[in-house]
């Protein structure tokens, strides 16, 4: 999925890139074909037909990868509504935290939680490459950061996390404890602490999938009463009454 995204924004920049030459900006969705009969250069002109076709033919493979992806993202929906294997059991309780949308939840369980069993938090942070990496030589003692040795993927998703984390559960201990340690810093101490914050997310995240711990002051509120699902229980429900 992650990487059906990128070839998508990818695709997409593509489209913006040729356009730019001339001095021309679209959104690149839909209605694309319309917006590129409609854009006119400096002089009044309309595109070179020769590059028209072209950016058409950028467009079908666009269309196609989203497609893709939106065939991908209706079958996962699908599993997390209906699907009784543990795997998805966890999902659906992360998805149970505000802040946790089914990207985050998905990725998490599948890249991370389900495929090992995971002894004790030092083996956690290491999987996902957050653990420090102290520098000693001779009286001179440093920290380099975070090693990155481990599932990137997780570290991108958990690092977003973070960040939604502090806009969505801003009472929780987890964002408080940021807040008063890093909230007031510049820009790179922020950085340094978001990365300090989404290791504790993680572990945290971890507890509360394997022993139903939630962490603490977390706000809960179920995972069929995110938009998404309540969305589609509400055009279940209407179907339901058009065909009864």
């Amino acid at each position: 999925m992650l990487k059906l995204k990128a070839e998508r924004t990818a695709q997409g920049n593509s489209i913006k890139g040729l356009l730019a030459g001339l001095g021309l900006c679209v959104i690149v969705d839909e209605t694309l074909p319309t917006q590129l009969e409609n854009l006119r250069q400096w002089d009044g002109a309309k595109l070179p037909p020769m590059l028209h076709q072209r950016l058409l033919r950028e467009f079908q493979r666009w269309q196609l990868i989203d497609r893709q992806i939106r065939e991908l993202e209706a079958e996962r929906m699908a599993k997390i509504r209906d699907d009784k294997t543990p795997h998805v059991e966890k999902v659906r309780r992360l998805l149970n935290l505000k802040g946790i949308g089914d990207n985050g939840a998905w990725l998490l369980v599948y890249e991370f939680f389900a495929w090992r069993v995971i002894k004790n938090r030092r083996e956690l942070a290491s999987l996902a490459g957050l653990t420090p990496t102290p520098v000693s030589s001779g009286e001179s003692q440093r920290e380099q950061g975070i090693s990155k040795a481990g599932n990137r993927r997780v570290r991108f998703m958990i690092t977003e996390l973070a960040w939604g984390w502090l806009r969505y559960q801003p009472e929780s201990e987890l964002s408080q404890w940021y807040m008063r340690r890093f909230g007031r810093g510049n820009k790179r101490l922020r950085k340094v602490g978001i990365m300090a914050l989404a290791r504790k997310l993680l572990i945290a995240l971890w507890k509360y999938v394997e022993g139903g711990e939630a962490p603490a002051g977390a706000e809960e509120l179920g995972w069929d009463n995110k938009p998404r699902f309540r969305a589609v229980k509400s055009r279940r429900k209407k179907e339901a009454l058009q065909t009864g």
